[in-house]
């Protein structure tokens, strides 16, 4: 009886695998609002088109990286945006967790947020930013 049960804890355990990933991957979009403010030092996020230090953010998700033709980015970064390269969500968890990573010789100050929780809110709050 030990080993049925097991077998069908197991089975309802890879099911729900899928479902389990998401939820820990799923953000709440306000607390992400807040771990913005972290980014607030460098970036705005705002439709009217003007930058800050950094480039404005607003609709990054989903945009060819180096794509704001009025802000000047790193060569490293142009060479990103030349080869196509797009912030999805997947491309910005990588590059918020570890800028140098993703671009090596970028000029991004920020060494990486990477407690799990408050990326997950980022990347859900930046998605509604469109």
């Amino acid at each position: 009886m030990r080993n049925v049960t097991s077998a069908l804890l197991a089975t309802v355990l890879l099911a729900a695998a899928p479902a389990i990933a998401q939820a820990q991957s799923t953000g709440d979009a306000e607390a992400g609002r807040r771990v913005f403010n972290q980014c607030r030092a460098c970036h705005i996020i705002d439709n009217n088109g003007r930058n800050a230090v950094g480039p404005n953010l607003f609709g990054v998700v989903g945009r060819r990286a180096a794509s704001i033709e009025s802000f000047r980015y790193s060569a490293n970064m142009r060479e990103l945006g030349a080869s196509g390269h797009v912030w999805t969500v997947d491309n910005l968890r990588a590059y918020i967790t570890n800028p140098k990573a993703v671009v090596p010789q970028g000029i991004m100050s920020f060494p990486g947020l990477r407690n799990e929780t408050q990326l997950n809110d980022l990347l859900a709050f930046l998605q509604t930013q469109h």
